[in-house]
């Protein structure tokens, strides 16, 4: 039965200034640019060029790590990976159900889909169609849930 695949980062590689070369335990490589996270002040001393390139792999491959104690999830990196794969349906679907904690089996059920195919989805083994992300956002208005952008 499909599931949700659990990906960890196998591989990094820091690219200066601010982009990390990814490979996942699934093959996936990608590369991320995170310029525009250290605008956060928590990341303001990544700016340091010598200090981005001493990332490391974290504990178990679920995070890339910084000395000084600046930590980067493997959950977060992974959006960032499907964004620079050309991915943004499969972002915009996990992140609707990591919005709303949904499980594969609640999310089939809030959009009348099997638990396969909310997993191919998830996974980005299918393409999410536009009628499906539409249905996300009609959800959440439904729930009262839609933040407005």
């Amino acid at each position: 039965m499909s599931g949700d695949t659990m990906r960890v980062i196998s591989a990094v590689q820091a690219i200066a200034p601010a982009s990390l070369a990814l490979t996942w335990s699934d093959g996936s490589k990608a590369e991320v640019d995170l310029s525009a996270w250290l605008d956060h002040p928590a990341l303001h001393s990544l700016r340091d060029v010598d200090r981005f390139r001493a990332a490391e792999l974290g504990d178990w491959g679920h995070s890339i790590v910084w000395p000084g104690d600046v930590e980067l999830g493997a959950d977060a990196l992974w959006l960032e990976t499907l964004s620079a794969k050309g991915q943004g349906d499969t972002r915009a679907f996990l992140e609707w159900r990591m919005r709303n904690r949904l499980s594969l089996t609640k999310a089939a059920e809030a959009l009348g889909l099997s638990r396969r195919m909310i997993a191919y989805y998830s996974n980005g083994e299918k393409k999410v169609p536009k009628a499906i992300l539409l249905a996300c956002t009609g959800w959440e208005m439904g729930k009262g849930l839609h933040q407005a952008a």
